[in-house]
């Protein structure tokens, strides 16, 4: 047998344990909110200590954790170095919204129903926690020669925007790898994605008694004149092309609205959120400038219909997360991605954009090469990813497990299947 078939071998040999592996991650919950994952990372190290890998433990300060609105959290990083050469890092991320409701199969219980292993983050992507993790012990299992090194790095804070993961580590110094590999969704190499900016509007009017609507100010007609001001920057943003692949246009979406007493007083304070997606060719400063600007026109512009004085607008940044561009040095990485996909799925594997977000772009940010790929399905919407019975096609976690396997051989063999010179850290 060749390397590449011996990997496959051991990987259905062991992908009994490699799916009990993932029961046992998937059944800690790590809801964000309130985003208490301490207790997770220390139940995924001691799973890895079984396997012989030492996970570094890496708290971040609970000061900066509360400030950010979550609980606890502490990355875990696990470094298996080979020899001189290129380190490559493979990163997923534990935090998952909250499961909601619909659910037919227990968010948590991690059964396995036709194929299917079902629960929060089953798909996306503590999923991958297991792809890497048998990635990596099938490798060492070759006993081939092998240069550079791996790391797993297993982080916490992906929902929030990723400051507090794989942002931390690397402000920290803790890590600095030559290429990234982060947790897939989809069977595509992604090599890029749009950035996020989400704000909260706080609107304020006067409250006053439903009976004598005249004495106060609305705050949710105001808002309501705010809203369709936005919705019509989302009409022209439809006008505006990205040129990579698989990204479309810029969009703005309000997803969370509250605000009143009670329904016979007329709303004095309205606050919603907004999440406006920009696409790797637009400047983030521009795009917030240019919302900012929108609302306070509208403000000034709302006439409250009974007459009365108008309204007072506050606006606040949520998150800003740039769009991961690709960088020059991930050509090794893709190809070889691209090869194995095709060569285990037997289908081909495009290297594409998404218009999703994620914390890889603060690799990327830092000059470190980077790409998505691992268990995913075809698309999002088939894993219900965010949406009830979340889920995770086996076969799909078996095929990627052998492709990122076998990615590594290439990346890290010495004079067997590898491929590629190291890239620059540019």
């Amino acid at each position: 047998m060749t390397d590449h078939q011996q990997l496959d071998a051991w990987i259905d040999a062991h992908f009994d344990e490699e799916v009990r592996f993932l029961q046992e991650l998937v059944r800690v919950p790590t809801d964000t909110p309130p985003g208490n994952s301490a207790p997770h990372a220390e139940r995924t190290a001691q799973l890895l200590q079984a396997f012989g890998f030492e996970a570094e433990k890496h708290p971040v300060p609970a000061d900066e954790v509360q400030a950010a609105g979550l609980q606890s959290i502490t990355n875990l990083v696990v470094r298996r170095r080979y020899g001189e050469g290129r380190v490559v890092a493979l990163n997923a991320h534990g935090d998952v919204v909250p499961p909601g409701e619909g659910w037919q199969h227990p968010p948590y219980g991690a059964e396995i129903d036709g194929g299917f292993l079902y629960g929060r983050a089953a798909a996306v992507s503590k999923s991958d926690f297991a792809t890497f993790t048998f990635a990596v012990r099938a490798l060492e299992s070759l006993g081939a020669s092998l240069a550079g090194g791996v790391e797993l790095h297993f982080t916490y804070d992906e929902e929030f925007g990723g400051e507090l993961g794989p942002g931390w580590l690397l402000k920290q110094g803790i890590t600095r790898p030559d290429l990234l590999l982060a947790a897939g969704f989809s069977y595509q190499v992604v090599v890029a994605h749009n950035g996020c900016l989400q704000m909260e509007v706080t609107v304020h009017g006067e409250m006053s008694h439903a009976a004598i609507p005249d004495s106060g100010t609305d705050a949710l007609q105001g808002a309501t004149h705010l809203l369709q001001a936005l919705y019509r920057l989302n009409e022209q943003y439809k006008q505006v092309s990205s040129r990579v692949e698989g990204i479309t246009h810029p969009y703005l979406n309000v997803g969370w609205i509250a605000g009143g007493t009670n329904t016979n007083v007329v709303p004095g304070k309205v606050v919603f959120k907004l999440d406006r997606r920009m696409i790797p060719e637009e400047d983030p400063a521009q795009v917030e400038a240019s919302i900012r600007r929108a609302i306070e026109e509208a403000a000034a512009s709302f006439r409250p219909p009974r007459g009365g004085n108008g309204i007072r607008v506050e606006v606040r940044r949520l998150l800003l997360a740039r769009a991961m561009v690709p960088l020059a040095g991930n050509g090794p990485l893709v190809e070889a991605l691209q090869r194995h996909g095709q060569e285990v799925f037997g289908e081909p594997i495009p290297a594409v954009g998404t218009p999703l977000y994620t914390d890889v772009r603060l690799y990327t940010e830092a000059g470190i090469p980077g790409v998505i790929y691992g268990a995913g399905p075809r698309t999002v919407l088939e894993s219900n990813a965010k949406r009830a019975d979340e889920r995770l096609d086996l076969e799909d976690l078996r095929k990627a497990t052998k492709v990122v396997a076998r990615t590594l051989l290439d990346l890290l063999g010495q004079g067997q299947e590898s491929t590629g010179s190291p890239p620059s850290r540019g």
